[in-house]
């Protein structure tokens, strides 16, 4: 199956590599395609969505690149116009989610759900039926991650996604090179979190094809 990522971060935030250095080395890991969703607010959404602009196409001939924005730790009224100029720009947009191990304010994952300009929402925390149902109806991606801390909502997020009948994808939200996915990770994370073997091609091939195709046209 081929590998995938649309999690990652670099230097346009809080990640350790330029973009360019962070692209190169994931061609050189073996990935199919990847994003880079860095963290924006309404101070640096612009300088984020020109940065990434400007390398879309330089190495469109080893990696499908996918320009990406994570709309991070905002006010939750906030959400839509943000998320609304990112995907004007064709970018994927993924708003960071009410993870446990972070003061994201509370309302975030409902309104993320919500808006028709999102595609991921990431590493929810404790997620409900409702949500989950939000996320199915809406067709936003729920995701089970590799990160630390992130991941101790796996479990649950997988679960109620299954139940709901949404769409899961997988990620590492990857800040440095010893964050990237392989193989034997991706396995791991998606076993741990409940996900049957059954499930892997949906949710490593036919839901990474689905997102692809949003931006990729």
């Amino acid at each position: 199956m081929k590998l995938t990522d649309f999690h990652t971060h670099t230097l346009l935030s809080d990640g350790v590599l330029m973009p360019a250095e962070h692209l190169r080395r994931l061609i050189v890991r073996g990935l199919d395609a990847v994003a880079i969703t860095d963290h924006v607010d309404s101070s640096n959404i612009d300088h984020v969505l020109n940065s990434l602009d400007n390398i879309r196409y330089d190495f469109e001939e080893y990696i499908t690149f996918l320009p990406g924005v994570e709309i991070t730790h905002v006010l939750t009224s906030q959400i839509s116009e943000l998320a609304k100029k990112a995907k004007q720009r064709n970018f994927l947009v993924i708003v960071h989610g009410e993870t446990i191990v972070e003061p994201v304010i509370e309302g975030t994952n409902r309104a993320a759900l919500k808006c028709s300009d999102v595609d991921i929402l990431a590493h929810p925390g404790i997620l409900t039926f409702k949500d989950a149902q939000l996320a199915k109806d809406n067709e936003v991606f729920l995701e089970i991650t590799t990160r630390g801390g992130h991941s101790l909502g796996n479990g649950l997020v997988a679960d109620l996604a299954m139940k709901a009948g949404a769409k899961l994808i997988l990620n590492t939200d990857a800040h440095q090179p010893r964050d990237y996915i392989s193989e034997s990770l991706r396995e791991k994370t998606a076993l741990g979190a409940g996900i049957p073997r059954s499930m892997f091609e949906e949710v490593f091939v036919k839901n990474s094809e689905e997102i692809i195709k949003r931006i990729i046209k």
